[in-house]
């Protein structure tokens, strides 16, 4: 009982501090993993890529994906509750009041320094992912001091690198569908791991 209860309470303090989205969770989830031992980080970047390739948004994904790996169906449900809850409190609040203060200077001050804090946060998020995708983890733990070359998993750069080429190509020359860029990104994948 003690683990619904906590699931549902680190994912509304989620909700409620993630400003920015989805990606803005990332971090949180990173601290999660640190205090919790519930995942490891490694888990947290393969949470996103399923995250990011099922329908739906991210952080809501990120949130199902962990409470029904740590609980279950149960889990699931309460932490994807406990994430959307601020949000839609603060919605239908902001909804309700934002015409009579939208010209207050103290919102437009608030919104002004959330912006940045959404952009900050996301960065952070980009580059834990980063970190984890384009280092190789078994030699950064085994790290002696040679060159960092050596630690760059040259195979997911070379792998982000054709995709990041072949997304502006094919986006300025044919209109393909994303799910295209998925499939062919897991099958390379899969290629490269053997």
């Amino acid at each position: 009982m003690m683990i619904y209860l906590r699931l549902f309470w680190e994912f509304l303090k989620i909700g409620l501090f993630s400003v920015g989205g989805g990606m803005a969770t990332l971090p949180f989830l990173y601290d999660l993993a640190d205090k919790t031992g519930w995942f490891t980080g490694a888990q947290v970047a393969d949470m996103l890529a399923v995250s990011e390739s099922t329908p739906g948004p991210i952080g809501i994904n990120m949130a199902t994906y962990t409470g029904y790996t740590v609980a279950g169906v149960p889990g699931a449900v309460l932490a994807s509750v406990g994430i959307i809850l601020p949000g839609l409190a603060l919605v239908l609040i902001i909804t309700a009041m934002l015409e009579k203060f939208r010209k207050n200077r103290y919102v437009e001050g608030a919104f002004y320094g959330l912006r940045p804090a959404s952009v900050a946060l996301i960065t952070a998020a980009g580059l834990l992912v980063a970190k984890i995708t384009f280092l190789d983890e078994a030699l950064l733990e085994a790290y002696s001091g040679g060159g960092f070359l050596s630690l760059i998993s040259w195979k997911a750069v070379i792998l982000a690198a054709v995709l990041l080429v072949m997304t502006r190509w094919f986006k300025s020359t044919k209109k393909l569908h994303p799910v295209v860029f998925i499939v062919l990104s897991a099958a390379v994948g899969i290629l490269f791991r053997f």
